[in-house]
């Protein structure tokens, strides 16, 4: 089992609305790391992702949504990617600025987090948009690639057993 490094808890992120934050304002909950792109086939799934939110956020769960326009399928701008998911989807999990998930300049967070397997054992390179990363409590990371829908049986099993009061 991968686990996220010390430091990558104090990695800079900037939300959508330009304030800077780290993992670390997290601390505790299950985090839900994915890389979305208003453009994408797989866009809906921004729909369960929100679920997912409203069904677990008050059990110390979050979604954390990382635009990325490596696939040259993500809006110009925050503003626009921001209207995109609210009015759309309805997002209300925290969004951050676009970033970059594969190649030299991917952000520090995708360059950790690429380190974990997903279930066949494979690390490395973000296949597409809407991988997703659970980040447990305790550091550690399950990888769960692009068509892997947020409500797969083994997401929600891997969600409820990282949840804090799960551990209580």
């Amino acid at each position: 089992m991968t686990t996220v490094s010390e430091s990558a808890w104090d990695l800079p992120l900037t939300t959508i609305d330009g304030q800077t934050t780290s993992l670390r304002a997290f601390d505790g909950k299950a985090i839900l790391v994915v890389n979305v792109a208003s453009r994408c086939g797989l866009s809906p799934q921004y729909e369960k992702l929100e679920a997912l939110q409203k069904i677990y956020g008050e059990q110390g769960f979050t979604v954390l949504g990382f635009p990325s326009n490596q696939f040259l399928q993500e809006l110009g701008s925050e503003d626009a990617i921001k209207e995109y998911c609210s009015t759309t989807w309805g997002v209300t999990f925290p969004m951050f600025e676009r970033v970059k998930v594969n190649g030299k300049s991917a952000h520090p967070l995708y360059q950790e987090l690429k380190k974990a397997q997903d279930a066949s054992g494979k690390a490395g390179r973000i296949q597409w948009n809407f991988e997703k990363f659970l980040i447990t409590p305790a550091g550690e990371v399950h990888r769960f690639r692009p068509r892997t829908e947020p409500d797969a049986p083994e997401v929600i099993s891997a969600i409820e057993t990282a949840l804090p009061a799960a551990a209580a």
